[in-house]
């Protein structure tokens, strides 16, 4: 079975592999040549752990190709994904004009009957727009080809995106025909082998349960957020009250850690797209508003706590080493991370910052250039700073040489923006300690 991928980003190039793993022909398309050139040579255009070996290993062995040129993929093959970007609007709409761009080409190209799956996090309603986008593109040609549409949201999680395909909790697919349901059955065979469910259903539902998920996984964050700061006033200790409420099967533990905020390229921005839609159909989402609010709110927490424990003390001149800049381990994506609101309010004061990352240093310096100063290790971000402030949680950060870290800092204190440290530990060792949701 011959696939074509319109779209090399994360979504795209994580499900080109993934598919050319188990033996289809997959066609990656890319309307930027320089990407296309790299991937040939095995450079990624993201951080995804295992990502570059399945994409080496099924280009050398010519079962995942790139091409800039969807109008030559598109012939003999048997489903087309597109994968573009959808960018918020202003006004927090998802853009669907790369998607329909997409569709209008597949439209002027396809030689027969074919299956157009939209794989970009999309609105409810978009099938139906990219439907038409291609009849009007056959019409124009005076073609009856045959198609048909269907969604297929992805569920990938940064860090861990090749497993979640690989052995997927459960695969969406919404349908309008028997015959495209039986094509997306083949092709997902080999990923249900382990019983894990294809759930075919209609498009609608298929398109607002990727939004659906994804909004109740930030509502778990901001919830616990919430009550994170409420456990700070009332004097109780929210690492307790997870572990009380986690052990509740109905609750689970997952998704449930207070910290600063979510950030990355799915949840602020489906939320907003969420809300959004609700706007367009006259409805309110109150509580997907909310969830939105205490995010926002939230990422000024660490900030709120720096400026506390200074007092009125000026915080200009002074320089804070950041450990961590992407919004979670194992990924260099930095978009809504929360280290970029910590870091221009520590900016906004006159403060200096001395930042390190394991893997997002080269994304950083191209969102904020030369604002900050970058560290080649944990060790030298501390050098002569005034305080520590724990932002993203990577493997290397959590159980540091304390005696060196003190050492390297002017003044023994830690801001922990993840809770992954012990106070107690922390305060035998002389240090000034602040995580979320404890009275310190």
């Amino acid at each position: 079975m011959k696939i074509v991928i319109v779209g090399t980003g994360y979504v795209g190039l994580v499900t080109g592999a993934c598919l050319a793993e188990v033996g289809t022909e997959v066609v990656c398309v890319d309307v930027m040549e320089q990407k296309i050139e790299n991937l040939k040579k095995g450079i990624l255009p993201i951080y995804e752990p295992g990502l570059d070996a399945i994409v080496q290993r099924n280009f050398q062995k010519g079962r995942l190709q790139f091409s800039t040129s969807l109008a030559e993929s598109i012939l003999g093959a048997e489903v087309a994904f597109i994968a573009v970007g959808t960018p918020p609007g202003e006004d927090g709409s998802a853009d669907l004009k790369y998607v329909l761009q997409v569709a209008e080409t597949i439209g002027a190209h396809m030689q027969n009957y074919l299956v157009v799956v939209t794989k970009s996090t999309v609105p409810v309603g978009t099938a139906a727009k990219v439907k038409g986008a291609i009849a009007n593109a056959l019409a124009a040609r005076k073609s009856n080809l045959s198609y048909d549409v269907a969604s297929n949201p992805e569920f990938l999680k940064e860090g861990a995106a090749i497993d979640d395909f690989l052995k997927p909790d459960r695969i969406v697919i919404g349908v309008e025909s028997a015959q495209a349901e039986e094509r997306l059955r083949k092709l997902y065979h080999p990923f249900v082998l382990n019983g894990h469910p294809i759930l075919f259903m209609d498009i609608p539902s298929a398109e607002m349960t990727k939004y659906a998920a994804n909004a109740m996984l930030a509502t778990k964050i901001s919830f616990m957020n919430d009550i994170a700061n409420l456990c700070e006033l009332a004097g109780a200790n929210v690492n307790e009250v997870r572990k009380g409420i986690g052990s509740d099967p109905r609750i689970g533990n997952k998704f449930i850690y207070p910290g600063i905020g979510y950030g990355g390229s799915c949840f602020p921005k489906d939320v907003k797209a969420l809300v959004r839609t609700a706007k367009d159909y006259g409805y309110q989402l109150r509580i997907l508003q909310s969830v939105e609010d205490v995010n926002d709110d939230q990422k000024n927490v660490l900030f709120n706590k720096i400026k506390k424990h200074y007092g009125n003390e000026s915080l200009a001149g002074k320089t804070f080493a950041l450990w961590g800049l992407s919004f979670k381990p194992n990924t260099d994506d930095m978009r809504e991370a929360p280290s970029l609101v910590l870091i221009e309010s520590l900016l906004a004061v006159g403060a200096k910052v001395q930042a390190y990352d394991p893997v997002a240093m080269k994304e950083a310096k191209h969102m904020l250039g030369d604002k900050i100063t970058y560290a080649t290790d944990a060790a030298g971000a501390l050098t002569n700073a005034d305080a520590l402030l724990l932002v993203t949680e990577w493997n290397e950060f959590r159980l540091p040489d304390w005696k060196q870290v003190k050492e390297n800092l002017k003044d023994a204190v830690l801001f922990d923006g993840r809770n992954i440290y012990e106070a107690k530990e922390l305060a035998e060792k002389g240090f000034t300690y602040y995580c979320i949701g404890v009275n310190n």
